[in-house]
């Protein structure tokens, strides 16, 4: 019997680009059958989609190249060469809006919408982004930002 596992945190990064080591994860869990069902109707689609228009590449050439194998840093340095490379600032900038996403924007009714269905009360300050959301729905603890210094030059 196969053991159903969670892609990582959305959090984590590769070379600084969140949430592109998740997509990996789902891509290499449901080609070893390990991803639970749920997942299936939205491979590629939703966050995995704008992580793939960012990179301007297309979901089964990633797949394809994921599933011959490599680490997560060689998957991205693939999609810079058949898509287009980013700039540190471009980087900054989706990492930056995807760890906000739900937090006083559009996304934020879509958080506690998420909540419900998962059976999960909304707690002020617990869940703040869908990030938030993933991480405790998927038995992590989200990060806690509160206790971060703004940067200052």
């Amino acid at each position: 019997m196969e053991v159903m596992a969670f892609p990582r945190s959305p959090y984590d990064t590769v070379n600084g680009l969140v949430y592109f080591a998740r997509m990996l994860d789902k891509i290499r869990l449901f080609a070893s059958g390990n991803l639970p069902e749920d997942f299936t109707p939205h491979l590629g689609e939703g966050f995995d989609r704008r992580c793939l228009n960012l990179l301007q590449v297309a979901y089964a050439p990633l797949r394809e190249r994921v599933l011959a194998g490599g680490t997560d840093e060689e998957m991205l340095e693939w999609c810079f060469q058949h898509g287009r490379r980013l700039t540190d600032e471009e980087i900054e900038t989706w990492s930056d809006f995807m760890r906000k996403r739900g937090w006083r924007d559009e996304g934020y009714e879509r958080v506690v919408i998420r909540m419900k269905e998962a059976g999960l009360e909304y707690t002020s300050g617990q869940v703040v982004t869908m990030f938030d959301f993933l991480d405790l729905d998927e038995g992590r603890t989200p990060p806690d930002f509160s206790r971060w210094e703004p940067k200052r030059n």
